[in-house]
């Protein structure tokens, strides 16, 4: 058995669509699906979800407050401690057989923690490229992509360096041993799910992407308002707790090396008709168009940089000439006061020396005969007559 765990809190078409779509799709593994009601504001919503409770369709968990989208998370894995999970967010879409292709590669190796599908909104799963900002790719539809995706790649994984939050399989031994997700870090939502596969990884756990399933996510609909604050506040978090992780996946981004499995459902999707084939020309060559777009950023980047440090540069050099001026001057007056500390010391040693004669003179009987004389007769000089 497979806990499908839905934390629904807004979106009322974005739920609507998610839930339908995982109740559509028919699996053979024995799945359960767990949605998490975290308070909605939305009236709609939970009339929605207590219709779905009331006919079996759903086990509906119900927070009396909203609690987050980590704590929500983790209510519906304690739910059934002996089942993996599958976090689903509701605003995708999922489509055939999806649960049993995740589980199968979930399954394809004893280490394996977490398994990620391609998404067109699932920053390094993202097909048809990272960075994809449109919503659905081609013309196929979420089910005919699914399709094509689950031919053209069947049976092969990659190594990640973290999972994705917005659908991930985890196996519950391996939750059993990490642990849950930090509620208390990332409560709120964003981040949970990279620390968590970081603190598997450093358990000798692998994160995995099942290149043969695809599930549309809408993005960022029960945060969008608070969504960047949010996002900052958890990147700060995680790069305390994992200070390697932003390296980690930007060599991963560097390498790529899921570029062929993309470009197998390229091909496979190439093949479906001309409207296809042309589509998939069409993203390539907005890939094409963002990656220039991108080097010219960053050679004007790099050219500002370039002048900043330039500027620096001269900037120190003055600041370095002003300062051996300054040190010039200060040793020509050290000079000068060394010579008047010389001088000084001269004089004092004249006048020293010059007491010193005087004192001989005075001890000299001339000398005192004429003292005599002057206090004999004060009236004259000794050359008066």
């Amino acid at each position: 058995m497979i806990d499908i765990i839905v934390p629904v809190f807004d979106g009322v078409e974005e739920t609507r669509q998610c839930l339908d779509s995982v109740l559509r799709a028919v699996q053979r593994s024995a799945v359960e699906l767990v949605v998490v009601d975290d308070a909605t504001p939305r009236a709609e919503i939970a009339r929605y979800l207590d219709g779905l409770a009331h006919g079996g369709k759903i086990t509906l968990l119900r927070n009396p407050a909203n609690e987050g989208f980590v704590r929500s998370v983790n209510r519906g894995t304690a739910l059934h401690p002996g089942r993996d999970v599958i976090l689903l967010n509701s605003d995708t879409e999922v489509a055939n057989d999806w649960a049993d292709r995740l589980a199968a590669a979930a399954y394809s190796a004893n280490d394996i923690a977490t398994v990620t599908p391609f998404s067109n909104n699932a920053t390094i799963c993202s097909y048809p490229y990272e960075g994809w900002t449109e919503a659905m790719p081609g013309t196929l539809g979420v089910d005919g992509l699914d399709r094509v995706v689950s031919e053209a790649n069947r049976g092969r994984r990659a190594d990640i360096p973290t999972a994705v939050g917005f659908c991930m399989f985890i196996r519950r031994e391996c939750l059993e041993r990490v642990g849950s997700f930090d509620a208390d870090r990332f409560g709120r939502g964003y981040g949970e799910e990279n620390d968590f596969c970081m603190r598997a990884a450093k358990a000798g756990w692998r994160n995995v992407l099942a290149a043969d399933v695809f599930v549309f996510h809408h993005g960022a609909v029960s945060f969008s308002q608070e969504r960047n604050a949010m996002m900052d506040a958890a990147r700060a978090t995680l790069c305390g707790l994992h200070p390697d992780y932003p390296r980690i996946v930007q060599e991963f981004i560097d390498r790529d090396p899921i570029a062929d499995l993309r470009g197998a459902i390229d091909r496979a999707r190439a093949a479906r008709g001309a409207a296809e084939a042309e589509a998939v020309l069409r993203e390539r060559a907005m890939e094409r168009h963002g990656l220039l777009a991108r080097k010219h950023e960053i050679e004007a980047e790099r050219e500002e940089l370039r002048r900043g440090l330039a500027e620096a540069t001269a900037i120190v050099a003055e600041r370095s000439a002003r300062l051996a001026e300054r040190e010039r001057a200060l040793d020509e007056r050290d000079a000068e006061i060394a010579k008047l500390h010389a001088g000084l010391a001269h004089a004092e040693s004249l006048a020293f020396e010059r007491a010193d004669e005087l004192e001989r003179i005075r001890r000299l009987p001339l000398w005192r005969l004429y003292q005599r004389l002057l206090k004999s007769n004060p009236d004259k000089t000794p050359t008066d007559g």
